[in-house]
């Protein structure tokens, strides 16, 4: 029964662990690409 849980409560994080990780990478960049295409930022070039 103790293992059971034990495995259920790990794969519950890694689950929650990998879905922030998507959300954070993921579906982030095209956010970043659409305002980094509209203002260009001199100070990362020069």
């Amino acid at each position: 029964m103790n293992d059971t849980i034990q495995t259920i409560l790990a794969l519950t994080a890694l689950g929650l662990a990998l879905s922030f990780l998507i959300k954070k990478f993921f579906w982030k960049k095209p956010k970043a690409k659409k305002a980094f295409s509209d203002a260009h930022d001199c100070d990362k070039c020069h």
